[in-house]
């Protein structure tokens, strides 16, 4: 009688269990990236500052990521001049072709393509790197060493992500103008006097900045998901592999929907 009634009992803490245990792991995590976000951020400001690090940083995700970036622009310009000269022509707008792959590739493909691509890239091998440290016990013998690993090792390579990104799509969006002129105007016939002069006319500074701020928010936003991960990974080679895993599906999603708001924000 009394296991009945005790198995009544534990019925609907089973089923609040069942409901409320995601959420409070969803809160849980904005918790957890919070507080690293905060502790990242202090960091940053407080001297001594690790610039050999995050010199070391920029090499590993910038430098390394140029010849990438710059196969894979110069491709999807040459693909935007040829899909943007056959709708243009059905106008008659063939001389626009200019100002319209500059726009795309400032606003839209230059940072949100560079973002995936720099989670694929660096983002992984950040949180690979990161979580082999802690599956080795590096980490925690740094904090006996009174060495903070944030400071250290997260700190350094999360503004090493976030300073490269604006650059890494500057680099992305040249490279792609120059692709859509090679097609548009060798290939297909349009003037490149009217390409260039027609593009000149119709960017605007705020076109530019509204890159660069898109940008920069990938960049924060792939290095805090490949640091966060990458420092909480479970120390085993499937979790660091589980950890990398998470890092690019995140980091994709988030790019994705970052893009819509900010893209609505700009309207």
């Amino acid at each position: 009688m009394a296991d009945a009634e005790e198995s009544q009992d534990d019925k609907p803490r089973g089923i609040w269990a069942t409901v409320s245990d995601p959420f409070m792991g969803v809160f849980e995590m904005v918790g957890s990236v919070l507080a690293l976000t905060g502790e990242t951020l202090v960091w940053l400001i407080r001297p001594p500052f690790r610039f050999g690090q995050f010199l070391l940083a920029m090499e590993f995700i910038g430098v390394q990521s140029v010849f990438i970036v710059a196969l894979t622009g110069v491709f999807s310009g040459m693909v935007l001049a040829l899909q943007g000269f056959d709708l243009l022509q059905r106008f008659g707008s063939e001389d626009a072709l200019g100002t319209a792959a500059a726009l795309a590739l400032l606003k839209e493909l230059g940072p949100v393509i560079t973002a995936l691509l720099f989670a694929g890239r660096a983002g992984t091998s950040l949180t690979s790197e990161i979580g082999l440290m802690r599956a080795t016990d590096q980490l925690t013998a740094m904090e006996m060493m009174a060495v903070d690993p944030l400071r250290y090792v997260a700190a350094p390579r999360f503004l090493g992500g976030v300073v490269a990104m604006p650059l890494l799509a500057g680099v992305f969006s040249i490279i792609g103008l120059f692709g859509a002129q090679l097609v548009g105007v060798k290939l297909l016939g349009v003037d490149r006097g009217s390409f260039w002069s027609q593009m000149q006319s119709a960017v605007e500074l705020k076109d530019v900045v509204e890159g660069v701020v898109k940008s920069a928010v990938f960049g924060l936003a792939c290095s805090l998901i490949a640091v966060y991960e990458g420092y909480h990974a479970e120390p085993t080679a499937a979790g660091v592999g589980l950890a990398t895993t998470r890092t690019v599906v995140a980091s994709s999603v988030l790019i994705l929907l970052l893009d819509y708001v900010l893209t609505a924000c700009f309207l």
